[in-house]
């Protein structure tokens, strides 16, 4: 049962380690690097990114993480170190934050883009940009700050079940 706890955790963290990193890279390199494009082509490329983000590896890890820091609560519960458990609670709750920002900001505001329609077709691309970039920019940042926050916990449960082994 110790090596399943461990494995799991490690799992988890290692999960909800890239989450964080996927959203950080955006906060610091994508939407920067996409600001300084004009407006049809910021329009397009988020469209794009938002088709080709939904594929089976950013779901293993982004779903999976949510579910492998549920797996290694419970785990810890049944004979774990109260301690780690609490670290993963701590972090299951960061981590559910960034998924609910995902779901109820983010993605309604990907949805909301890919309707405004094809980006050649657009009459008013400024104004489908200004819609989405600064919200979308915020929140990403906040879900960012969220995940890295689930891994540090995560990493600091791993480091103490190590202790306690």
């Amino acid at each position: 049962m110790a090596v399943l706890r461990t494995v799991t955790l490690v799992g988890a963290t290692l999960a909800a380690g890239l989450s964080a990193g996927l959203f950080y890279s955006y906060a610091c390199s994508v939407m920067p690097g996409l600001a300084k494009v004009e407006d049809r082509a910021f329009v397009d490329t988020m469209q794009r990114i938002n088709v080709a983000i939904l594929n089976g590896w950013f779901m293993l890890g982004f779903v999976g993480a949510l579910v492998l820091i549920v797996a290694a609560g419970v785990l810890q519960w049944r004979g774990g170190n109260r301690t780690v458990l609490l670290w993963i609670g701590a972090a299951a709750v960061l981590y559910l934050a960034m998924f609910v920002i995902t779901s109820a900001v983010n993605v309604p505001l990907n949805d909301r883009l890919a309707a405004a329609g094809a980006p050649d077709r657009l009459t008013d691309p400024a104004a489908v940009r200004a819609a989405f970039e600064d919200v979308w920019v915020r929140w990403n940042v906040v879900r960012a700050l969220t995940a890295t926050a689930a891994f540090a916990c995560l990493t600091w449960a791993l480091a103490l079940s190590g202790r306690h082994s």
